[in-house]
């Protein structure tokens, strides 16, 4: 992907991720939905994006599209859409009730059964938030809220990258104030924060 990936005629720019040998295409599929489109439904515009020449897609634990998007993966690798796992940007998210030391490793292995990978290119925390262990769901309950460990949290992130789960870590919906916090420890630094329009959290 060094010199972009190619939609149709059209070079789709990437950009280099700090702390990481991936590049990342600037466009690609997001597939969270609300309601949730069922699995055929996900699975097929998925396809139907490779087709075009989409690369880069990004999931989420709590958006229920890992299986989906793996399953997609496997059959554009099998009919030949794809020629190889390597031409793909796949990014998943870190839900909050997972965001505790000793519960991120294990999320992400799930995460990656889920999409049928060895590695993803970035997984991120996808809120700056913990809540209680075992509930995945939005919104989160206020009795439900914890106050994240952002040095915990972010030192797991950082196994991740090191067991070779993930080629890059980062945050996402993060302020520039818990961003400072997450500098403050970090020995890997998040390669990107992404930011979705929704800042009741922050």
């Amino acid at each position: 992907m060094d010199q972009g990936s190619e939609m149709g005629s059209i070079s789709i720019p990437d950009v280099p991720l700090k702390s990481s040998n991936r590049r990342m295409p600037v466009l690609g599929l997001g597939t969270a939905a609300s309601p949730f489109s069922g699995s055929e439904t996900t699975k097929l515009a998925i396809l139907e994006a490779m087709k075009l020449g989409y690369r880069h897609f990004d999931t989420a634990t709590l958006y229920q599209t890992e299986q989906p998007l793996g399953d997609a993966i496997a059959e554009a690798l099998s009919t030949g859409i794809i020629k190889s796992r390597d031409e793909l940007f796949i990014a998943s998210k870190l839900w909050c009730s997972d965001a505790h030391r000793e519960l991120v490793v294990p999320a992400l292995q799930k995460s990656l059964e889920n999409l049928q990978l060895e590695y993803i290119d970035l997984y991120v925390i996808h809120w700056p938030v913990s809540s209680k262990p075992g509930s995945y769901e939005f919104p989160i309950k206020k009795e439900d809220f914890l106050p994240m460990d952002f040095k915990s949290v972010w030192e797991a992130m950082e196994e991740c990258q090191n067991l070779g789960y993930t080629k890059a870590i980062g945050v996402s919906n993060f302020s520039c104030k818990k961003l400072g916090d997450i500098l403050a420890t970090a020995k890997i630094p998040p390669a990107a924060n992404q930011v979705s329009f929704l800042k009741k959290y922050l």
